[in-house]
């Protein structure tokens, strides 16, 4: 550096630091991209949500708190979100009380938030972890337990788990068809734009007697041989 000229040696360094700040701005973006595309995931019917679950519970968040769950693989700590629950009703589940569910802590990364007065009570589906803890996605169906209709409510109990064996397939554009008899074709999204439509809220997809599949609605326990949407 000694040869070069003042005017050079800044030039130069001008440019190294210019450099770093594209990298670090090319850097910036790809993060932002990679957080943004972190939490992706097919809207689900209550019913699906139900099935592939773990837990099942209706409850009410009591309080919230960031805890340490170990460290990453450079050794950082990783942080998530606890929120303490009262349970008010296990749908599913393992054979024990839940008093927590634990998120990321932020939405990027699926993060849920959830009112934490106490005054709100919830529907909540999640995955038990290994370790015991049950832990929920923005990926998961986490509905307050006052905007659910009635029949999503009577489902909860028994009519779900009836169609476990069944295929929900959501219509994306017509024409659209099903392709199996264990399957039920969920239109709510390009006849109504709506993905809480009136399938998702008023149906269930029921097996019948010879396997088949079929929606449902109505109060009462459908019989083995329902008709297509009996409503009786």
């Amino acid at each position: 550096m000694k040869g070069l000229s003042r005017n050079h040696r800044c030039s130069e360094m001008t440019w190294t630091v210019n450099g770093c700040l594209v990298a670090l701005a090319i850097l910036f973006a790809w993060r932002v991209e990679d957080f943004a595309e972190a939490c992706s995931c097919s809207p689900a019917h209550p019913q699906q949500a139900f099935c592939s679950s773990d837990v099942v519970i209706r409850a009410k968040v009591i309080a919230m708190n960031k805890v340490d769950v170990g460290n990453d693989v450079y050794g950082n700590p990783v942080k998530q979100v606890k929120y303490d629950v009262k349970l008010i009703k296990m749908f599913k589940g393992p054979v024990m009380d839940i008093e927590a569910i634990y998120t990321a802590p932020i939405s990027a990364l699926c993060g849920v938030t959830l009112d934490i007065e106490g005054q709100m009570e919830y529907l909540i589906t999640g995955k038990l972890e290994s370790d015991g803890n049950v832990h929920v996605t923005l990926c998961d169906f986490i509905e307050p337990w006052d905007a659910m209709s009635p029949i999503q409510k009577k489902s909860l109990p028994e009519r779900y788990h009836m169609g476990c064996d069944c295929k929900i397939v959501r219509c994306e554009t017509l024409p659209c068809a099903l392709h199996a008899d264990n399957e039920c074709l969920w239109t709510d999204w390009v006849l109504e734009n709506y993905i809480s439509g009136p399938q998702a809220q008023h149906f269930a997809c029921i097996q019948r007697r010879d396997g088949s599949c079929a929606w449902y609605r109505g109060a009462a326990q459908p019989k083995k041989d329902f008709l297509d949407i009996e409503e009786p």
